[in-house]
């Protein structure tokens, strides 16, 4: 994919996520059971995407401490959870199968832009990402005894509004609560 993609579904990948819930309203054919069975990928992403949420410092250091030791990329990691759980919940294999091509048009392009910024950006770039994968998690920390900048910050959480994804996840399980009670 050439750089202009990188650019290009950088730019697209926040209204295309309110067009394909859209489509995921439309198409999920939920139950109180997949709901229930939703939550074990919904529960962990928003909780690492929370926890990732309170180390990042965007643009003006490399993280690589709390999440970040074990995935570059665990924001995305929990965005796929929660995107992949409410799937589960759909019960809907096209939407599943949109959102495997969705993450690979749109989230793998952005997430080469960022790391080529993060090279050009940080001189550790290259040493951080030798020794922790781009998506699937280490099951141990990179460097264990590392401290870096490093605790959690609630105010970094709060500065990033982490909080709209509890808030947006908690508005799609009341429409496919509706779903259910009025739809079925």
């Amino acid at each position: 994919m050439s750089v202009d993609w990188d650019h290009v579904a950088r730019r697209i990948r926040v209204p295309m996520g309110f067009v394909f819930a859209f489509v995921f309203v439309l198409l999920a054919r939920p139950t109180l059971v997949s709901m229930m069975y939703s939550l074990l990928l919904v529960v962990p992403g928003l909780l690492l995407r929370a926890y990732a949420s309170g180390y990042v410092k965007k643009n003006a250091e490399l993280t690589t401490t709390g999440p970040y030791a074990y995935t570059r990329n665990p924001l995305y990691l929990g965005s796929m959870l929660m995107a992949f759980g409410f799937a589960a919940a759909s019960r809907s294999l096209l939407i599943t199968l949109l959102l495997v091509l969705l993450f690979a048009v749109i989230y793998l392009p952005v997430i080469r832009a960022e790391e080529t910024f993060l090279r050009k950006t940080f001189a550790g770039f290259d040493a951080y990402a030798a020794s922790v994968p781009r998506i699937l998690p280490r099951l141990r920390p990179a460097h264990p005894g590392q401290n870096g900048s490093g605790a959690f910050s609630f105010s970094l959480y709060r500065k990033h509004r982490e909080y709209n994804a509890l808030m947006g996840a908690a508005a799609l399980y009341a429409v496919l609560a509706l779903r259910v009670l009025y739809f079925h």
